[in-house]
């Protein structure tokens, strides 16, 4: 089980990317320029806080089916185990979490914005702080070779 979900979990990054980054150009062009809020734009807000929460779901399942926890706390660790241990224990799963967070609470405050420029540019600016925060905690593989971009 922990397998497919450490596949399902790699490869669903792409999808909070792909419609995170959409989500937030279509909100700064609805802002900027000042366009209505159409249906496109909320599906597109649904997709990325839906897909934020997916990720946090698999990443909670990985994170107690792979015992980290106890792998945290064994004295029998080298510095660069402890420290990519403390990574993906603490500040990977505390910041991804937060940025889950700040995608729904974008969600809820363009719903109760008054205007279509307001929703706009309140989406752009929680999904781009939230988008910002998933890019820097995700451990590329181009900064870990051992971590490969794409899990078969």
């Amino acid at each position: 089980m922990y397998p497919t979900l450490l596949v399902l979990h790699s490869w669903s990054r792409w999808f909070v990317l792909i419609f995170g980054l959409i989500a937030v150009y279509r909100a700064y062009v609805g802002w900027t320029g000042r366009r209505p809020f159409v249906k496109a734009d909320n599906g597109m807000s649904a997709a990325f806080s839906g897909f934020m929460w997916l990720q946090v779901l698999i990443g909670l399942g990985l994170y107690f089916m792979g015992n980290w926890p106890a792998r945290v706390t064994s004295a029998a660790m080298d510095a660069a185990t402890r420290s990519e241990n403390r990574f993906f224990k603490m500040e990977h799963i505390a910041i991804m979490i937060l940025a889950a967070i700040l995608a729904q609470v974008g969600r809820i405050a363009m719903k109760k914005a008054g205007d279509d420029t307001l929703k706009h540019k309140k989406l752009f600016t929680y999904f781009g702080v939230a988008l910002l925060l998933v890019l820097l905690m995700i451990p590329w593989g181009i900064w870990n070779p051992a971590r490969p971009l794409f899990r078969f």
